[in-house]
């Protein structure tokens, strides 16, 4: 323990997911420190720092989120000319006079891990001197290891992945983080984390090659990225769509989702998949609809809800996992903040139907013309089994911020 004590780290960014973040870190006092860089003055004084840091319009009162109750100021010790103050205990550096990652001098601070919250650097080939700063900009610094809490989006299309960047789900495929290669790790989005934990369970038990084709639509809180009001789109602009107010409309969305998936998961590579998303004004509190398509083995039991459910419930069961498995009647507000909740299966929703597809042989392809006109005549039918599977997520704190803390750990202690 002595040994974690010691550890600083630091966190760039003070959005949503920044502070949730940070909430969580000092809750769980696994870093003695953490140094969070703003980048700019907020208000008129670091109280007005504070002032935010320990109000949230989704989840209370930091003192509550802490202790459960109103029980005095958690915050105490604030320097202003250093820029310092205390937090339940843990000492927390803020800087306020750089964006830039590579202008930050993590080094100086001790800080050797640092996650990146901002949502503003997600391209790992860029070099620390890119326009603007760039995830390398941190190591520059003096970070050893960069997480970042969203997706990796290569702008460069022709531009390979790389060697020393990886994506993890924790829960999922944490393993593959090799301490020797990787400085850069994507943490992947709140959805994907709730796919993948949605996704594992049915390939364990009922294998890829069975699983001809998947889709699904999260049904996903607003985000910061959204508009209370409608505004005029800028130049350039493709979807008029995100310049609509969230308060009052359903909006259809894109998710990158299905190729983060593939990523944590690289038997989804051969299995057709879509994912699409819409959002909804609601604070947080998501849902995936997952809808899969099984092809039957004469061999093993037949799909149906009963075995969906199962394979959902023996897997909440495994010790350290991420997944609930409930067969009450929820609604989103119900799993918010639920801790350790990668996902929320609504077992009471799993629908499943069976029935025959039947194949035109002389569409099948990798079959040799001899054996199609010996089969032209044939009545082939596959059985196959269609399952809708409803998982909820927390998308802020319950979900992805735990989750993150998760990967952070596993990153630190490797």
């Amino acid at each position: 323990m002595d040994e974690k004590k010691n550890l600083i780290l630091g966190i760039n960014g003070l959005g949503r997911i920044g502070k949730l973040t940070l909430w969580h870190h000092v809750a769980k006092k696994y870093f003695k420190e953490i140094v969070i860089n703003i980048g700019r003055d907020v208000g008129n004084s670091l109280h007005d720092i504070v002032h935010y840091i320990v109000r949230d319009s989704t989840y209370g009162s930091l003192p509550m989120y802490l202790h459960g109750c109103s029980c005095g100021d958690v915050v105490t010790d604030v320097d202003e000319s250093r820029g310092t103050m205390a937090i339940d205990g843990t000492r927390v550096t803020i800087l306020r006079k750089s964006r830039n990652p590579k202008d930050l001098d993590w080094k100086s601070h001790g800080v050797e891990l640092v996650i990146d919250t901002t949502g503003q650097f997600s391209d790992p080939s860029y070099g620390a001197d890119a326009p603007g700063g760039s995830l390398r900009g941190h190591l520059e610094a003096g970070a050893k290891r960069v997480i970042l809490s969203a997706p990796f989006k290569i702008k460069d299309k022709a531009v390979q992945m790389p060697e020393d960047a990886v994506t993890c789900v924790k829960g999922i495929n944490e393993n593959d983080f090799d301490p020797s290669r990787h400085k850069i790790i994507s943490a992947a989005s709140c959805t994907t984390t709730c796919l993948s934990h949605m996704i594992k369970p049915l390939l364990d038990n009922i294998g890829a090659k069975r699983l001809l084709t998947a889709s699904m639509a999260t049904v996903h809180a607003a985000t910061g990225s959204q508009q209370v009001l409608d505004r005029m789109a800028g130049a350039g602009a493709t979807d008029l769509r995100k310049n609509r107010g969230i308060l009052n409309n359903i909006i259809l969305t894109t998710t990158g989702a299905a190729k983060a998936l593939a990523l944590v998961l690289p038997q989804m590579k051969q299995i057709g998949f879509i994912a699409e998303s819409v959002r909804v004004p609601v604070s947080t509190g998501s849902l995936i609809i997952l809808v899969v398509n099984i092809q039957e083995d004469e061999s093993r039991e037949s799909i149906n809800r009963t075995v969906i459910n199962d394979i959902f419930r023996q897997a909440a069961e495994l010790p350290g996992g991420y997944l609930v498995y409930t067969e009450e009647q929820n609604v989103s507000e119900d799993i918010i903040a639920m801790p350790r909740a990668a996902v929320v299966i609504e077992a009471h929703e799993t629908h499943t139907r069976t029935a025959e597809v039947t194949v035109d042989v002389e569409r099948l392809t990798g079959i040799k013309k001899e054996l199609v006109n010996e089969l032209r005549d044939a009545d082939i039918r596959i059985p196959l089994t269609q399952a809708v599977i409803y998982g909820w997520y927390d998308n802020e704190m319950g979900n992805y911020v735990h989750m993150l803390y998760e990967l952070t750990v596993h990153v630190a202690e490797s």
